[in-house]
């Protein structure tokens, strides 16, 4: 079960399975269509499209902005707990080309809720420092892995290549061309190798 909570029973009791499934659902959706339509989404086709009523939705994100950052939230729990998991999989070399493609699917989705994240980061719900720091620990992991194999370089810091990929993201805009994208990571991937 959730250390979270369910606002209707209080504190003490843990979320509901069915209530907790009605909040994974409604993240999921909203995560895709923040993604696809961005700021024009509205939390009524949200909620109809995870097949809830808008007072299920409205339960568990009051707010457009506390949907927004549950959204965030996920987002970056999986971009940072796959770093690992790459690592079990592939050599580091492969993890760190498969983990920027989740940091570009990441910042696709930050992009497609950018004014909503603007209100968030106004009211101290979305700390982007703590964001930043956790994204660089896991690229971090990889990084050191790569250093201990020989494929990657030692002498690269995490935090510069956080910039590095920023920068590819930021210059992409909203109009990312899938090719372009793919081909500045491969050369992000290359001035590491060494």
């Amino acid at each position: 079960m959730s250390a979270r909570t369910d606002p209707q029973t209080g504190p003490d009791r843990p979320v509901r399975a069915d209530a907790r499934r009605n909040r994974d659902r409604l993240v999921a959706v909203a995560r895709t269509a923040f993604t696809a339509g961005g700021d024009t989404v509205t939390l009524e086709g949200i909620a109809r499209a995870a097949g809830v009523g808008i007072g299920t939705l409205y339960r568990h994100f009051p707010t457009r902005e506390a949907l927004v950052e549950a959204v965030y939230a996920a987002e970056l729990d999986e971009l940072t707990a796959s770093a690992p998991a790459l690592l079990d999989e592939f050599p580091p070399e492969a993890a760190l080309r498969a983990w920027m493609d989740r940091y570009a699917a990441f910042f696709a989705t930050k992009h497609g809720m950018l004014d909503a994240l603007r209100v968030s980061l106004a009211s101290g719900g979305v700390a982007i420092s703590g964001t930043r720091e956790r994204i660089t620990a896991a690229l971090g992991a990889i990084l050191a892995a790569g250093a201990r194999t020989g494929t990657l370089r030692e002498d690269v810091a995490a935090d510069d290549v956080t910039m590095l990929l920023l920068g590819v993201f930021l210059s992409m805009g909203g109009d990312r061309a899938p090719e372009q994208t793919a081909r500045l990571l491969d050369l992000v991937v290359d001035a590491v190798r060494p």
